[in-house]
Parts: structure tokens; C-alpha cells; sequence
């Protein structure tokens, strides 16, 4: 039980036997005692004053001396001040803690739950390569996965490939007009490159096409729908639909050449799915559900033949399930999808990392599932994020301002490659040694970055700032542990059966390991709010912690045996939640930098 629950358990049982009292909610409000007070806890008096009719300060020296008294290993004194119930830890109580967990590796860790939880993440287009945004969601989703996956849960992680449409169909048009048979090991370019290059072209070819057709007379929006090159893509995807064999034969190739690029990235970046889904194998599921929902009369059919929900009820409005000539839409499949995920592995919680434009769909979404009665419809959320724009503003394919992602992994290197070389940090490594280093720096800062924000906002990426060994990244925090490796080097480890001191902790010692205490509750929070965030801006926090120990204690030279013994103790346990931390979000840490 960590300490804040102890806390708890003891204030419960103190308010039983002094007034025979308890919480209606069974919560005690228990906050980190401000810095300019003595204490470490605080127990914040204020919603027991009313029902016990006891002004703050008798009830806090009542409580107060009844904890101290009765709960003498874990409290060593109190103050209070006004509503506030300053508590302080006692000493043993820490080393017991620091003693427990000190080589664990697995701590913070909870064990398994025997509950599933799915995330969704990625969901490319099989039409360009991955770009800024991609990563965020990639990284987002494989973060949050892993911080499931610690709080006990089994994990399922899991894409959709939008693989078919008439963004596809545009690719391949323009390669068949313009590629005279080149392909990705002719041209020496990354399939998903090499792809994404021709749905350009056909964008380039189109707005050609359309200036020709207006000056001939044609209005804008006629121009769009008759251009040529536009005509072709649409039947195209109509001879997609109906099985043409020539189109799928080069629907498939197209797509091989996508995902051997994809493969590559996603390798670079570590994203890894357990199951991939298809849009061209999904598109037409849910079909047999608009049929049962019409039954029930959760579905209603208009005039023209097309099926709808009328939601108007719940605050939004009518959403089409079904078009007047019976083909799917994207909701329909979504509500087949939904099922097939369920039947497949009964997740409990079905998490969607969807950026926040597609808010409402996923409203809808879950409202449909609910009031068809699907099982899978409660465990529905859509992990809602903000778009990711740079610092000249927001990313548009059009105008050429989308940030690919295999660039932008090459920048974050060479900008680590800078950085270290500015530190004179390159010494005693050889060339493969420096590449891999580089790359989990540069790789590192780029997560951290990206996910040190919330979700739920928008975010202005500046690869500049993203590698600073003295800023809020992840280099700062893969500092401190390489110098928490070096240190092991020099003094050998913690010697085994080395006792920690008995003398009272200094200031700096119990504040790190009153910071390492808190990683399993952070873990927590982490997973209760699906927020990443949590784990970097923690992760973060005790690195700085440690740096200030260690810049006034010295480890080697300690004062006793004791002393050393303990300090090497917390020095593990540093390392240990930092690796452990940033594995939650991805980064790998580097022995030595």
C-alpha cells in the first residue's frame, strides 16, 4: 500500500474511534504539504468541519495526536495550520519503502488484471506516406497501450488500413498515365513514396485539366466532377467495386509497394500492431445490422430509399447509415467493425486514437452501437487529440506544408548528431555506436515532445526545441540516467546485504525518494486519464530531483557506509523509474551519452 493510501486508512480509522464518524464517500482529501510548511502530506480538514461541528484547529490536534500516537512507524509529527493538517513522514517509514523496491524492476507495475482493453491506432491511407500528424497518433496510441498494459491489463493493439476508395483509385490513375511502368526497385524510392508521388501528380494533373475546362466556359465545380483525369479515378473505383481483375491486380501491387514503406517506418518509430484490419475486407460490414436496426425501429428509411438515425433526441442529428442505391457508408462499417473486434477479443475497453475532427462521428458511433444493443457499444471511447501544427501554422497536403514523417525522423538525427557534437559528448564511441546513439536521442526527443502535452490540445512542433539537454525533454531525462550508469560503473552496484543508513534522511534524500514513492499512483493517473503526459511531466520531475541530490551529495565518497549504501539504493531505484517511464512512452535510454 503506498503512503497516501495509508494516510487514508489511518485519518478513516482515526475519525471512527475519536467521533465515530465516516465519510459519506469514504475519501479523505490528501494533498502534498506546500514547501514553505513543515511536513510532507496534508490532510485538508475543511469537509469534516461541518458534520463534526468541531472548529479546524481542535479537530486537526485531535487527529493529529491520535496519528502520531497510534500510527508511530509512519508519522513522525504534525502541525496545523488553519484547515490544513501537516503531517510528516517518518524516516523508517521511507527506508522501509526504499529497502522493498530499490531493485525492482518491476515496480510501479501492477499485476494482471484478467481485463482487456483494444487500442486502435495509426489508420493510414494507403495512398501517401505518414506524416507529422501520424506519428502523434502513433505514438499516442502506443503509449497508451503500454501504460494499459503496466496498470495489468491485456492489450490489443490494433490498425485499420484505408485501403480502398477513390484516394487510392487517384494514385493509381496517375500511375498508369504517368509512371511508364516504374516502380519503387526501378526508381530506388520508398514504396510509400513512391506512391504518395503519383497521388501528387494527379492532384497537379486535375487542377490542369479543370483551369483548361473553366476557360473553355465551365464553372469550378462542374470543372472538378469532369475532368478527365477525374472520370477515370471514379470509374475506376466503380471496376474496383464490381472485381475487375486487371484493377485489383494493380490495386494489390500498389498497396505491396505502400506497405513495404509503412513496414519500414513503423519499425523506425517501434509502433507494432497485434491484428491489422482492412478497409476493403470491412467496408461492407454492418450491413446486415442496418437491416436488424430497421426492424427494431432504431433505423428509419426516407423516400429515396436511404436508411437513417434520427438522434435528435440526444442533442445531435439524423445520420445516414445506408445510401438510397444500398451501398455502405463509413459509419456502416464502423458499426460492423465494432462487433467483428468484440467477437474476436472481447475487449472490455475499445479505445479509438482519432484526432479531434472526428469528435461527433464517434458520438454517433457509440449512440448507434447502444441503441442497437451491442455488446461491444459501452466499452467505446475515442480517445479524442489535438491536431499538430508548425510553428509557421497548421499542416495542408495541398499547399506542400506536411512534414513526412522518414524526413522528419532523418532531422530529429542529424539535430542530435549536432547537439552531441556541440557537448564534445562523442568521445570513447565508435561510428555504429554514435549512429545508434544519435538515433535514440533524436528518436526520443521527437516522442517526448510530441507526447509531453495532453491529448486532448493542439500543439506547435519545433524540432529545435525538442533536443535540449537543459529544456523539458527527453534528452534532459536520458542525461540523468546515463549519469546514474556511469555512477554504477565506477562504484560496482549496490553491494549485496549493504544496509541503508539509519541516520535521519537529509532534505534531498527524502524528497527523491518521496518522488519515486509516487510512480505507481502516477501510473495510475496515467491509465484513468489516458494521458501520457502525466508519465513525461513525472519522469521529468524526478530526473530534476535527482540532478539537485546528486549535485550536493556526493555517492562515492558518501559520509558513512550507511550513507553510501543508501544513496546507491535511491540512485538504483532512480534509474529504474526512469527507464521504466520513458518506456511507457517509447524512448529507450542510452547507457552513456
Amino acid at each position: 500500500m503506498d503512503i497516501i493510501s495509508q494516510i487514508k486508512a489511518a485519518t478513516l480509522q482515526a475519525l471512527s474511534k475519536l467521533y465515530q464518524y465516516a465519510p459519506e464517500s469514504g475519501e479523505v482529501p490528501i494533498n502534498e504539504t506546500k514547501p514553505e510548511f513543515e511536513g510532507d502530506y496534508t490532510v485538508l480538514l475543511f469537509s469534516f468541519v461541518k458534520p463534526l461541528k468541531k472548529s479546524p484547529e481542535v479537530l486537526g490536534a485531535g487527529l493529529g495526536e491520535t496519528l502520531v500516537g497510534e500510527y508511530p512507524g509512519l508519522f513522525s509529527g504534525y502541525n496545523v495550520i488553519k484547515g490544513f493538517l501537516n503531517l510528516s513522514i517518518a524516516d523508517g517509514r521511507w527506508l522501509e519503502f526504499l529497502r522493498e523496491n530499490h531493485a525492482s524492476a518491476g515496480f510501479g507495475r501492477k499485476e494482471a488484471n484478467g481485463k482487456a482493453v483494444m487500442v486502435e491506432y495509426s489508420s493510414p491511407n494507403t495512398n501517401k506516406p505518414l506524416h507529422l500528424g501520424h506519428l502523434r497518433n502513433n505514438f499516442l496510441g502506443w503509449s497508451i497501450a503500454e501504460i494499459y498494459k503496466a496498470n495489468g491489463y491485456n492489450i490489443v493493439k490494433t490498425c485499420i488500413a484505408n485501403d480502398r476508395g477513390i484516394h487510392i483509385c487517384k494514385s493509381m490513375i496517375a500511375w498508369q498515365l504517368f509512371a511508364h511502368g516504374a516502380t519503387p526497385a526501378s526508381t530506388g524510392i520508398k514504396g510509400d513514396h513512391f506512391v504518395g508521388d503519383y497521388y501528387v501528380l494527379f492532384g497537379t494533373e486535375h487542377k490542369r485539366q479543370m483551369e483548361q475546362l473553366i476557360a473553355g466556359g465551365m464553372d469550378k465545380e462542374q470543372a472538378e466532377k469532369e475532368a478527365p483525369i477525374m472520370k477515370a479515378a471514379q470509374q475506376m473505383l466503380v471496376d474496383w467495386e464490381a472485381g475487375e481483375p486487371a484493377v485489383i491486380a494493380l490495386w494489390k501491387t500498389m498497396n505491396g509497394w505502400v506497405y513495404a514503406g509503412f513496414d519500414v517506418t513503423y519499425k523506425r518509430i517501434g509502433s507494432d500492431f497485434d491484428k491489422i484490419y482492412y478497409e476493403s475486407n470491412t467496408y461492407l460490414l454492418g450491413k446486415e445490422l442496418v437491416e436488424q436496426g430497421l426492424e427494431k425501429g432504431v433505423f428509419f428509411q426516407k423516400e429515396d430509399g436511404s436508411v437513417w438515425i434520427d438522434l435528435t433526441a440526444d442533442g445531435l442529428d439524423q445520420k445516414i447509415v445506408r445510401r438510397r442505391d444500398g451501398t455502405a457508408v463509413y459509419m456502416t462499417q464502423d458499426i460492423g467493425l465494432a462487433v467483428r473486434k468484440y467477437e474476436e477479443y472481447h475487449s472490455d475497453l475499445s479505445i479509438y486514437v482519432v484526432g479531434d475532427e472526428q469528435n461527433y462521428h464517434f458520438k454517433v458511433l457509440k449512440l448507434i452501437c447502444q441503441k442497437l444493443g451491442l455488446p461491444s457499444a459501452d466499452g467505446i471511447f475515442h480517445l479524442s487529440y489535438g491536431l499538430v501544427e508548425l510553428p509557421t501554422g497548421r499542416m495542408k497536403t495541398r499547399e506542400g506544408t506536411v512534414v513526412d514523417a522518414d524526413d522528419l525522423l532523418d532531422l530529429m538525427n542529424m539535430e542530435a548528431e549536432k547537439k552531441t557534437i556541440e557537448q564534445g559528448k562523442t568521445e570513447g564511441f565508435n561510428p555504429d555506436e554514435l549512429k545508434t546513439l544519435y538515433e535514440t536521442i533524436g528518436l526520443g526527443g521527437l516522442k517526448f515532445f510530441l507526447l509531453r502535452v495532453d491529448p486532448k490540445k493542439k500543439m506547435v512542433f519545433n524540432p529545435e526545441e525538442s533536443i535540449d539537454l537543459h529544456g523539458y525533454t527527453a534528452t534532459f531525462i536520458q542525461y540523468a540516467y546515463a549519469r546514474i550508469r556511469s555512477i554504477f560503473r565506477k562504484e560496482g552496484g549496490v553491494a549485496a546485504g549493504a544496509g541503508a543508513s539509519d541516520a535521519a534522511l537529509l532534505p534531498l534524500e527524502k524528497a527523491l525518494t518521496a518522488a519515486l514513492e509516487k510512480y505507481p499512483a502516477i501510473i495510475e493517473q496515467a491509465g484513468v486519464e489516458m494521458n501520457p503526459s502525466a508519465i513525461a511531466a513525472y519522469a521529468f520531475q524526478l530526473a530534476q530531483v535527482f540532478n539537485s541530490f546528486y549535485n550536493v551529495h556526493s555517492i562515492g565518497n558518501a559520509e558513512t557506509p550507511g550513507k553510501k549504501a543508501l544513496r546507491l539504493q535511491l540512485a538504483q531505484l532512480t534509474a529504474i523509474v526512469l527507464k521504466s517511464a520513458l518506456q511507457l512512452l517509447g524512448i529507450r535510454m542510452p547507457e552513456r551519452m
